[in-house]
């Protein structure tokens, strides 16, 4: 079983210090939060960066791709719950699993995709090791959601396309609400989509920088 305490860099001060950095930085959802302080980020990264992994960055995973900054994935969390909890979301491009596990906290059901199949392994361990068991993985294609198990309250995306797809669209719920990087390197903006009585509500939340989807 891996250790979700933490020593030295990866202690529960190291955690306290990011925590207060993200409240600086404008997190005020105190949930939020709080999931942020207990998550052990330093059991998704490889060995080797353990000790960076409560520094607020992006940091490699392998595979050309990064877990996010932990600032992005606290502001892309406390958009999609700025209504409350969710039932069902869908996350695309799960990675490593950080953003999972940090969701499987407020929604009584996760369905991750992850389109690299080692990533989605290394996933699955891990989650099964933290004994998270409302997160259920696929090895896919995210651009096409996950239909069979929409509509879903919350979609979060954490990889850039130019614009959404719309089976994206298509698998929200009434009131459900999409967070999503728009755009090519270097000009990417994250974006907060609402379904909204049969129509989408769109409003730009900051500008960002993901690997593309």
């Amino acid at each position: 079983m891996a250790d979700s305490r933490g020593i030295g860099m990866t202690s529960q001060r190291a955690r306290n210090r990011l925590v207060e950095q993200l409240r600086s930085m404008g997190i005020n959802d105190e949930a939020v939060l709080e999931i942020m302080r207990t998550t052990p980020r330093h059991l998704f990264v490889d060995e080797a960066l353990a000790s960076r992994a409560y520094e607020n960055t992006a940091l490699p995973i392998g595979y050309g791709q990064t877990i996010s900054q932990p600032y992005i994935v606290a502001a892309m969390t406390q958009a999609l719950y700025a209504t409350g909890t969710c039932d069902k979301v869908l996350e695309i491009g799960a990675g490593c699993g950080y953003q999972s596990a940090i969701l499987a906290h407020l929604a009584n059901r996760v369905f991750a995709i992850e389109r690299i199949e080692a990533l989605a392994n290394r996933l699955r361990t891990r989650l099964h090791e933290l004994r998270i068991s409302n997160v259920r993985v696929r090895h896919g294609d995210g651009c096409r959601g996950w239909p069979t198990n929409g509509p879903f309250d919350g979609i979060l995306v954490a990889a850039a396309p130019v614009g959404v797809p719309e089976q994206l669209f298509d698998q929200l719920a009434p009131g459900g609400r999409l967070i999503i990087p728009i755009g090519r390197a270097g000009f990417q903006d994250l974006r907060l989509y609402t379904q909204n009585n049969g129509g989408i509500d769109e409003e730009i939340l900051e500008q960002v920088s993901f690997v593309p989807l």
